[in-house]
């Protein structure tokens, strides 16, 4: 079973929606809103397109939407792993 990491999640944000300085910022961004970081709805969904992509599973968009932080959607992207397995 594949796991979405934070490297993976960052990769995908990037190739989504552009280079946000605070991906690199040594600080634990697993809390930081993605908002702080720079990355809109608009970068989500399309993270999140990316994601569907990497993995080869379908997330709800309506759920994905309303996630705010890294740890919130890599929890929520791994627990659909799991139920696709």
């Amino acid at each position: 079973m594949k796991e979405l990491t934070l490297d993976d999640l960052k990769n995908a944000l990037r190739a989504a929606a552009g280079e946000a300085e605070t991906l690199d910022d040594p600080a634990d961004l697993l809390d930081v809103p993605f908002s702080e970081m720079g990355y809109d709805s608009l970068a989500v969904m399309e993270t999140t397109a990316q994601v569907e992509r990497m993995l080869g599973i379908e997330l709800p968009e309506e759920e994905t939407a309303e996630l705010k932080t890294p740890r919130e959607y890599l929890d929520f992207v791994n627990a659909r792993i799991g139920e696709t397995v």
